[in-house]
This record gives structure tokens, sequence and C-alpha cells, in this order.
């Protein structure tokens, strides 16, 4: 490097510093801001957590708004742009797709309709809290270095904006129209029993009786020839939340924890932050650019969430008629047109139309994945129960902070529509409860697919049935049993009356958390603290004597089985045994099912633990899942085994060396946040 670069590269790092610390926080003396009631009083603690003394909700919500802004602006304005499909503007063509799906979707109109139909009371404070982020803004502020980086500047911020973004958690904890386009494709080439194999039923129950898939579908005359592909589901990803009565604690009174997991992000997605005004002392998580306490406890309730998983999307096939419309039960329809106009960086602005059926959007005009499923003369149509228009998920969530006993938290959870969560609860006079609220539809007893698989929009048997009435959805208080446990496992009784999901996660998490509940008698905040931290994967254990039957062909593989042998599946970060287990699973599910799904495995490669074990299992149906379908052999699971084993190993020793003894989890499965839209 020459003297002047070096110079150069320190003027710039020099600037860099400078700009950052100009944009760091005021976290001490007096701010005179007009809009507050009264004077508020905002504490940082060591943590930097703001503690904010208020004299009502009103002004909670500005100091609110007003922190978040100060601490979290970039993040903010990235969360109401990608909801309202605007990111096009910042980074330019390359955010295209994204835009047309999210301006298609109608988040941004859909929170603009929500907040509409919200008390007076709930719409206040979301423009306080909008109020409070807008004064942060007048003030001036020398602004986080992303927007010097994209040439952005802030516009003022909305309660839509706040809406849209709590929408959009919605979205982030998912659906299954993934699967149901995932079914659509595999009929193609599958039968229905193979089907049901690679997504499989919950364990210990009978796939649903549904419609034939390849004769359903084979009465459309098709196009597309590829199987759907689009981002996976976050495969591993999941939360756990768990409460005890005190019957079982040391000090008498419940004890209650909770772990959402949550992408990793930076900054972080939740924001620690504590309220106190007369009569509401409330502490816990936030989410930036939304008001009030979303996860956490006042001095009389505790609370937390986990996702449901429940099947609140469903996708339609529309028949196009020569008119430009489509066919409903009743006859021909019009498609509603919006006209969108997408910004773009650096190129003209984009005219985009969307349709919209009596079912929802139709995101086979923008999504390749529902383009390459949709027959030809038809389109798919995407309905979702966070784009009612009459959501009030938002009139709920900042209503739980305030609740006293169970009757109340229950009244705020009647108005939480999406997504719907598994809500643990716990209070002073020792009571515990669980309430699995969220609009779920009810599916009609004709409908023979169950919201598995796209199905015909035109027949009015799959059109949904209303809603599943809030008192009739899983909930219990105060249970014989003395604990509550969800990890977004199946949390419906036998012989329960209405269709929740047929995606539960597998119940790994939560037989592991019930195990370490009832090994200890009386727990602790340690004990429970303790039980969040294990790395104990069950998915292993119940894995590994079927790994292990392997035949090596190495000497690295009779290594490498040594190891596993003694191993107890835990996942620490200073063995080798996770590492060694994770890339043989890797590679035994890609020479299992690639195969089928030739060029669209890597899009929907899953690590299927419940499918995987029940290949594995000897049952000679499952095992021809090991043959490969590209060559006139036929292979078995035994050479599978032997030859994952071998790959996963080889590709090891190329990325750690060849001493097994020194390959460590930790080092290879290292945490990444990613930075939005510069972490990619």
């Amino acid at each position: 490097m020459t003297a002047l670069a070096a110079a150069l590269a320190g003027v710039l790092l020099a600037g860099a510093y400078f700009h950052l610390r100009q944009s760091l926080p005021q976290t001490s003396g007096e701010i005179r801001l007009a809009g507050l009631a009264a004077a508020v009083e905002v504490v940082r603690d060591p943590y930097g957590i703001p503690h904010i003394f208020a004299g009502n909700l009103e002004d909670a919500s500005f100091a609110l708004g007003y922190v978040h802004a100060q601490d979290r602006l970039w993040q903010m304005e990235m969360s109401r742009r990608i909801a309202a499909g605007r990111v096009a503007e910042l980074v330019g063509a390359g955010a295209l797709e994204s835009d047309r799906f999210m301006r298609t979707l109608g988040v941004r109109r859909s929170a603009e309709a929500n907040l509409r139909v919200l008390d007076a009371e709930t719409r206040q404070l979301l423009e306080s809290y909008a109020a409070g982020v807008n004064a942060f803004l007048a003030s001036g502020p020398v602004l986080p270095l992303e927007f010097w980086l994209t040439g952005a500047r802030p516009e003022p911020w909305t309660a839509a904006d706040s809406i849209g973004w709590a929408k959009m958690m919605a979205w982030d904890l998912g659906g299954n129209f993934r699967n149901e386009l995932l079914r659509m494709s595999l009929a193609r080439t599958l039968p229905l029993a193979r089907i049901h194999q690679i997504l499989p039923p919950y364990p210990g129950e009978q796939p649903p009786v549904i419609a034939d898939l390849k004769e359903l579908y084979g009465t459309l005359e098709r196009d597309a020839v590829h199987l759907a592909q689009f981002a996976p589901d976050n495969d591993g990803l999941g939360s756990n939340n768990w409460v005890v009565s005190g019957a079982r604690s040391a000090s008498g009174k419940p004890l209650l924890a909770n772990d959402p997991h949550l992408g990793l992000t930076a900054p972080p997605v939740w924001y620690f932050a504590h309220i106190s005004v007369p009569g509401a002392n409330v502490i816990g998580s936030t989410l930036p650019g939304v008001p009030g306490i979303i996860l956490g406890r006042n001095e009389r309730i505790a609370w937390g969430f986990t996702n449901t998983g429940p099947d609140v999307q469903d996708l339609y096939i529309e028949k196009l008629d020569a008119s430009g419309g489509y066919l409903a039960p009743e006859g021909p329809r019009r498609f509603r047109v919006i006209e969108e106009t997408i910004r773009v960086k650096g190129a003209e602005p984009e005219k985009l139309q969307v349709r919209v059926s009596r079912h929802g959007p139709v995101i086979s005009d923008v999504l390749r994945a529902a383009q390459d499923a949709a027959p030809r003369g038809h389109v798919i149509a995407f309905a979702w129960t966070a784009l009612d228009d009459d959501d009030r998920s938002m009139q709920a969530a900042l209503r739980f902070a305030r609740a006293r006993e169970w009757d109340g938290f229950l009244a705020a959870a009647r108005d939480f529509q999406s997504p719907q969560q598994n809500m643990v609860y716990a209070d002073v006079e020792g009571n515990i409860g669980f309430v699995a609220a969220g609009r779920v539809p009810v599916r009609k007893p004709a409908n023979d697919l169950k919201g598995m698989a796209p199905a015909p929009g035109w027949l009015a048997k799959y059109d949904w049935d209303g809603y599943v009435p809030f008192e009739q959805l899983p909930q219990s208080f105060n249970p014989a049993s003395g604990a509550v446990v969800t990890a977004n496992h199946r949390i419906i009784p036998p012989g329960y009356a209405h269709f929740i999901s047929s995606d539960w996660q597998p119940p790994y998490r939560a037989d592991r958390i019930q195990q370490l509940l009832d090994a200890t008698p009386k727990h602790t905040a340690q004990s429970f603290a303790r039980i969040q931290a294990d790395v104990v994967s069950l998915a292993m254990r119940e894995l590994l004597p079927q790994l292990l039957a392997a035949r090596p062909r190495s000497e690295a593989a009779r290594k490498a089985l040594a190891l596993l042998a003694q191993w107890d599946g835990a996942m620490a970060p200073e063995r080798s045994e996770p590492l060694i287990a994770w890339a043989w699973w890797r590679e035994l599910t890609r020479a299992i099912y690639a195969d089928e799904l030739g060029e669209a495995f890597r899009a929907n490669w899953l690590s299927r633990a419940v499918f995987l074990g029940n290949v594995l299992s000897g049952d000679p149906v499952l095992a021809r899942w090991c043959d490969d379908v590209r060559t006139p052999a036929v292979e078995t699971c035994e050479e599978l085994l032997a030859l994952s084993l071998e790959a996963a190993l080889a590709d090891l020793a190329r990325r750690h060396g060849s001493d097994q003894l020194r390959w460590r989890w930790g080092e290879a499965h290292a945490a990444r946040h990613e930075h939005r839209p510069f972490g990619r």
C-alpha cells in the first residue's frame, strides 16, 4: 500500500469513526420536546436498557418511540420498507422481486385497513409512539451510517408502519403454503402415499385422508414441468416456553420461561425495555417500530409466546375465463385490480398491476414457485388470515401488559388474530394457564384437501367456513400436571374437534423440556436457565442406532463410528461428534431424496428428521427411497449409509484437516447475525 493510499484509508476510517460517535444516542441530560403531557424520565441501565417512567401510557409510548428511533432507526426503516415493498428505492433493481411480492401480498394495504378497526385507545397509543419517533427525526440527529450509504432520508413514522411490521412478524412465523406447492409439484411424479412419506404426519399419527393429488391435478392442463423452488422453511429453528405451578417450584410460586427462537439479525429482533406508569409497571421484549411490551411481566402476571404453526394459509387455483376474469362457484367474476408503482434506485419506476380474487392476491403473477405450479389457463391466489381487514392483533398486543389476572389476559387474547401463538401465563396468585390464541379457518367437512395442497378455487367446498370460535381454541387453566410445555409441537388433544395444522414440528424439543422438568422436583430460575441452555438433541439420539448400523469402508469411517458410539447426542461446541453426525445426516438426506427432487433439491432441502428415521426403520416400503431412480441398479439403505459417511468425512477433512479429534462443532456451526440489506 502506498503512503497516499494509507493516508486516504486513515482519513476514511477516522471519518467513519467520527460519524459513528456523532450518531450515538444521547443517554443523559434533558431533552425538551413538544407533544408530551408531562415530564418523562428515561434511565438507561448498565446494559443500555431504557427504563421509562411516565405519567400516562400515551407519554410512555411517545418515549418508547423516541428511544427506539435513537437506537434502532435503520432497523425500523428497513422493517417498514420491507413490509411496504419499498426496498428497491434504496438498493435498486436487486430488490424488485421482493418488492413485487410484498406489493402483491398487500401487507401495507392490510395494515392501513386494520388501523381503521382498532379502538380509539389503541390508535392513540400508535399515534403517540409515531409522534415520539418523529420527535427524534425532527431533532436533526446524525443518522446511522446506512442512511449515508444508501442516500435515504427517513420519512415521518406512521401508525400503519407499526402495524405493517407487526404483520411481517406473522409472515416470518410462517404458514404452510410452501408445503402446499411442494405437494402439488411432487404429485406430477409421485403417488400420494410417497408424498405422505417425504412430508410425513406427526409421529404416531396416520396421514390424513385427502384427495388423490395426481388425479386431481391430472385433470388440469399443464405447461409447468419443474418442481416448485423457493426459499425453504427455517429448518432447525423453533421457539419454546413452559410454565410450572407453585407446587413444582422452590418458591411455592409459578415460574415461567420463554425463548422465542427468531432469526439471528444485526441488530437483534427484540429490544428490552421497562415502562412504568400509574397502574402499570411492565418489563420485557419490544419490537423496534411497535409500541408496547410484547413478551414480559408486570406486577401481577407474566406471559410468553411460541408459534403454534397453524395452517392459516391456503392456495387456490383460479380458472381464467376468456374475458380476463375467473370462475367462482356462482359463475364468472372480475379480479379486483390494484395499480402499484415501485420506485427503483437508478432506474425508471415500475408499474405493477395486482390482481385480487375472492380468495386473495394472485401470487403466481410475481412468485416463480407459484408460476411454475400454476396449470395453463389458471393462476394461483393466496388466502391468509393476516390479510383480513378486521385484524385487531395490535389491539391485543398492547393490552396483554395491562392484564391483572387470567380473565383479563384472555380478554386481550380474544382480539389476537395473527400469527396464532401458544401463550403461557402465570400470576402472583399461583395460577398458570395456556391458550393458543389466533384466527384459524374452519375447513368444511367436504374439503378433501384439508389445506394441504392448492385447491380448485371454483369449487365452494374448498372455501373457508368462518373461523374456530375462541372458546374452542386449545386452552387450559391450572392443569392437574402443574406444568405447560409448548415447543411448536402438536398441542391439540386426541379427538380435538377442529383442524389446526398438518405441519406441526416434531416433538423432540418438547419431549426434552418435559424430561428435564420431570427430573427436578422443585424448580428455580437457575434450573430453568439450565433447561434453556441444554444442547441435547433427541432427534440425534433417536437416529444414532440406525446410523451406527453402517458398515465402515475406511479407517476414517471406523474411527468416526467409534466416536459416535460413545456420544450422548449433546450438540456441545467443543465436541467433534455433532459435526460428524450432522455432516453425515446432510449427505444421507442428499443421497436419499435428491434424485426424486432433481434440480429443486437444493431449494427444498430440509433435515426431515422424521422422514429420515422412517426410511432407515427397516420398513421395505419406505426403504425404496434409498434407491437412486436415476440409475438402473437398485441401491439399498445399507449402501447409502456407508457411502454418505465416506462423503461426509471427506468433506470434513477438506475443511478441518484429517484429525477427527480436533474437529469442533462450534467452529463449524458459528452464529451468523444478518444485517439488512448489507448482510448478504
